[in-house]
């Protein structure tokens, strides 16, 4: 231990559960600046937004984009509005707002999407205000992540079949050299048509090894993981009031963590059981 680096104060804790069992942590891993609508967009009248999926623990958190010309691609916005349009009508999670008449969809928000980090012992919320540290036992831990799904519906469409001739057995491949002599194009053979003949396919069960069967086990994991991902997509969102840091609300959550009760707590545990509850001591 540094000699030098020596206490230079005890802080009491005070120990808060005010908000209980409604107190999150919220991390944005990808976000380098402050969660706040950009000018721009604030002076627009736009706001953030979120909303739940209370059972399946699901948040968005919708942060207005910067459409400033220099910094913003409206031609670009166009056309990923339309992938996000055509992926929300596939996930049936269609926002209330309607476009008016000739309106073409456009990507006006940034949506960070959650996932729920597991806790591994007691997690806490501590404030140093007024001499003392503050604690406050938090209930869940999200991280947000800005979601791109609508790349993928824009990829899906991309793919799909447009049309013409689909029995070409190749594309026309790129344009011809003008300086290479033309060969001479060789004839198509003709193809031998095949007879289609009936096959039977038998299934049979994967035998079990030592009491427990390797594919049926990969096979209810999987099913578990559609349901869970169908139950997900089935359930409605609910629309959430976001209040910014400095709003009357926010300052009255936060004034909430601070315990106004000195009453001294006593130790119902000694070290021997405290030791023993340590898993794997």
């Amino acid at each position: 231990m540094d000699t030098e680096d020596r206490i230079v104060g005890v802080l009491p804790i005070q120990l808060s559960n005010n908000l209980a069992p409604n107190l999150q942590l919220h991390q944005f891993p990808l976000l380098n600046r402050s969660l706040e609508a950009p000018p721009s967009a604030a002076l627009s009248g736009k706001r953030i937004r979120a909303r739940l999926k209370p059972t399946t623990r699901r948040l968005e958190v919708h942060v207005p984009v910067d459409t400033r010309p220099e910094v913003w691609n409206t031609g670009k916005s166009k056309e990923l509005g339309a992938g996000r349009s055509e992926d929300d009508k596939e996930k049936n999670q269609v926002d209330g707002r309607k476009l008016k008449e000739g309106e073409e969809p456009r990507l006006s928000e940034v949506r960070y999407r959650s996932e729920e980090i597991s806790h591994v012992g007691a997690y806490m919320l501590g404030v140093v205000h007024d001499g003392k540290l503050h604690l406050h036992p938090l209930n869940e831990t999200h991280q947000l992540r800005p979601t791109l799904t609508y790349l993928d519906a824009l990829n899906r469409k991309s793919r799909r079949p447009r049309g013409g001739d689909s029995d070409s057995d190749s594309d026309d491949g790129p344009p011809p050299d003008p300086d290479e002599v033309p060969s001479v194009p060789t004839p198509k053979k003709a193809k031998k048509s095949v007879e289609a003949k009936e096959v039977q396919v038998a299934a049979r069960k994967a035998e079990e090894k030592g009491g427990q069967n390797l594919q049926g086990g990969l096979s209810t994991i999987r099913r578990e993981m559609l349901m869970s991902l169908r139950a997900e997509e089935e359930e409605d969102w609910q629309d959430l009031t976001y209040h910014d840091p400095e709003s009357v609300e926010s300052n009255e959550a936060y004034e909430a963590i601070f315990s106004r009760n000195n009453e001294a707590l006593e130790s119902q545990s000694d070290l021997t059981s405290f030791l023993r509850s340590i898993p794997g001591l």
